[in-house]
């Protein structure tokens, strides 16, 4: 979808989410879906993104290449990196992610689910193990605060993809298990696992590569929400790191290069593509990789990247840690 599809359609997607946005009208598209079972207070927050049900597919148990012999991904290009002790490093390249949100895989025995919200720059991988089931996830269709909206094929229950929770169906209030798991470039993965692995490009007619939201992460709004924007004048497109219920700022880290607080340390390195930017991703402009690690341990731990408007419409009372 490019930028302009996604502007011709908010004000048609709002005018109809009122009509649409109940369980008699979805029931019809998700007769498997328990609609009675739910934590949704306003389903006028939950709106259609366009595509329906799998119209972007969802990938499961892809192929994996050496990163060494991987020529079509520009240097800057990011990755969601998945690292498990005494495994060889994989790479899932977001210029794939970005055409199918979500890969389905198996790694070393670990049951993942690797995921990237464009509309929220939101990427989490996260454990597929649910109450000793092994779930298959699927793109919904659907958005909610701008924030897609998983399900998973074994119950059809739909899962909140920035908050890891199941929102509707039997599965209801049921929490996925955040893995610690990071973006970074091309380069900087490779430089540090020369023998490590890369997913291979899927064998979908995608432009792979080419971003479908020009412009996107510059926006002075975001597109299908209309929420409250961020507080204490941070643009709502501005990036954010989080972790768990608390923000910290891109802009700060940019400027302070590290930050310890709350435990946990957060670095800060130049030479990571924004996504979401140019119509190229591997030419778009640098927005720097961002780790973080206990402060005692250097151990990684799960967090997120994304935009300041969907931090605080899924944690509108979240702390904000603006520095000094």
């Amino acid at each position: 979808m490019s930028l302009k599809s996604i502007v011709l359609s908010v004000s048609l997607a709002l005018a109809g989410a009122a009509a649409n946005a109940s369980p008699e009208f979805w029931q019809y598209e998700w007769p498997n879906t328990d609609f009675e079972k739910t934590s949704v207070q306003n389903w006028t927050e939950i709106l259609s993104g366009g595509p329906p049900k799998d119209g972007i597919p969802a990938l499961s148990d892809p192929d994996f290449i050496p990163i060494a012999s991987e020529t079509r991904i520009g240097d800057l290009e990011p990755v969601i990196t998945v690292e498990f002790d005494g495994s060889t490093p994989r790479a899932y390249p977001i210029r794939y992610l970005t055409w199918h949100e979500i890969v389905n895989d198996t790694f070393d025995g670990h049951k993942i689910a690797v995921t990237f919200c464009p509309l929220c720059n939101s990427g989490i991988t996260f454990d597929r193990n649910v109450a000793g089931k092994v779930l298959t996830f699927g793109v919904s269709g659907k958005l909610r605060n701008s924030d897609m909206v998983m399900y998973d094929r074994e119950t059809e229950s739909w899962w909140q993809q920035a908050i890891g929770e199941a929102i509707v169906g039997d599965l209801t209030g049921t929490k996925l298990t955040a893995l610690p798991t990071w973006m970074e470039s091309m380069a900087q993965f490779k430089a540090r696992n020369p023998d490590g692995m890369i997913m291979d490009q899927p064998k979908f007619a995608r432009s792979y590569g080419r971003n479908p939201y020009v412009s996107y992460d510059s926006s002075k709004r975001p597109f299908l929400y209309n929420g409250e924007m961020p507080p204490h004048g941070i643009s709502p497109l501005a990036r954010v790191v989080r972790i768990d219920d608390t923000a910290w700022p891109l802009t700060r880290l940019e400027s302070e290069k590290e930050i310890v607080e709350n435990g946990v340390r957060i670095s800060w390195q130049a030479g990571q593509a924004s996504a979401l930017d140019g119509p190229s991703i591997a030419r778009s402009r640098d927005v720097g990789t961002v780790r973080v690690r206990d402060a005692a341990t250097g151990a990684d731990l799960p967090h997120d990247v994304m935009f300041a408007f969907a931090f605080h419409a899924f944690w509108p009372s979240g702390n904000w840690k603006l520095g000094r």
